[in-house]
């Protein structure tokens, strides 16, 4: 099994992403053949950025990756414009994929319709071909996703047998890995909505930087449902998401923390759960400043990762190039 997984760096690293996410992206490391892990900030320019704050950015992600127990002893960690095979296989594969299907696309229904048409970048409506790219360019047996992005990899499918049946068995045809396990996190402000790196309120999310008084902060803050008793219950959306938080850090069952707060209030449960979060983001956190303050080393593992993806990506580009009918 050879698994690749890509991250963009926007916005901020949060415990949604790693509980719902990231955690199990990661553990994939030990029982894959084969791990590669990209950090896509070409798909990042689809929307503006400060230049100077992306290249933070884009280090800040590795680095944090690196934090949570990422191995490059066992993975391939990179930077996806290090590797130009991706812009070039993105190319050439748009000239086989069909406007209808890039519209059709969740993302550009959102963004893309009415009124602000005219105004929305070319990126956002190719991107799925870059993305599509991305993958076949490793050949990678399974991606794992979650079920917002179980789309993409459907269309990255369809352009691999597409290619296929036209020019001759080229791409392996890769399988959507849901990450089933994965924890649903939702916003410390509205359980209804997902916790977002893109949400309005700071009080929406807990970041993995977040430090103890800004994660105490929060979590006193993070809305409650009526009543006062600790308990696991679809009716408690709220303390439901505060349970299944605190369980992820501390890999217990939600209904085994309930428990243990028979007859306590809400005020002991949100004062342990502030001390867990911390306790747990502590050891990732002074990894994570490790990285960042040596940013010399942390470029080196980055190109050599760089590096180790190098023949895997010319392999597939050539091939594709041959395919084509192209003149090597």
């Amino acid at each position: 099994m050879r698994i690749l997984s890509g991250i963009q760096p926007s916005g901020t690293l949060h415990l949604g992403n790693y509980l719902g996410a990231i955690k199990q992206h990661i553990e994939l490391q030990d029982t894959a053949d084969q791990a590669i892990y990209s950090i896509v900030d070409l798909h990042a320019l689809t929307v503006p950025q400060d230049p100077e704050r992306l290249s933070d950015q884009i280090l800040s992600v590795a680095a944090m990756y690196l934090a949570l127990g990422l191995d490059p002893a066992k993975a391939m960690l990179f930077i996806q414009s290090h590797r130009p095979e991706h812009a070039e296989l993105g190319w050439l594969l748009g000239t086989l994929t069909k406007l209808g299907e890039l519209e059709r696309m969740t993302q550009f229904k959102e963004k893309g319709r009415g009124a602000e048409r005219e105004s929305v970048g070319v990126g956002l409506l190719t991107y799925p071909t870059l993305m599509a790219a991305d993958i076949l360019l490793y050949q990678p047996t399974h991606v794992p996703v979650g079920d917002d992005q179980v789309q993409h990899v459907e269309l990255t499918r369809d352009l691999a047998e597409r290619f296929n049946n036209k020019y001759g068995a080229t791409f392996t045809i890769p399988e959507a890995k849901l990450v089933e396990s994965g924890a649903r996190i939702k916003g410390l402000d509205d359980p209804s909505k997902k916790m977002s790196k893109s949400a309005s309120s700071e009080y929406n999310y807990i970041a993995l930087t977040d430090d103890a008084d800004t994660v105490s902060n929060k979590v006193r803050k993070a809305v409650t449902d009526s009543g006062s008793t600790v308990e696991l219950s679809d009716d408690k959306p709220a303390l439901k998401n505060l349970l299944t938080i605190y369980a992820g850090l501390t890999d217990q069952l939600p209904m085994d923390i309930a428990r243990q707060y028979e007859g306590k209030g809400y005020a002991d449960f949100k004062t342990d759960l502030a001390e867990a979060t911390t306790t747990f983001l502590a050891p990732i956190q002074e990894r994570y400043h490790e990285h960042m303050d040596d940013r010399g080393q942390l470029l080196e593992l980055l190109h050599a990762g760089a590096d180790r993806t190098k023949p895997l990506a010319q392999q597939t580009l050539v091939a594709v190039k041959e395919h084509l009918g192209l003149v090597l």
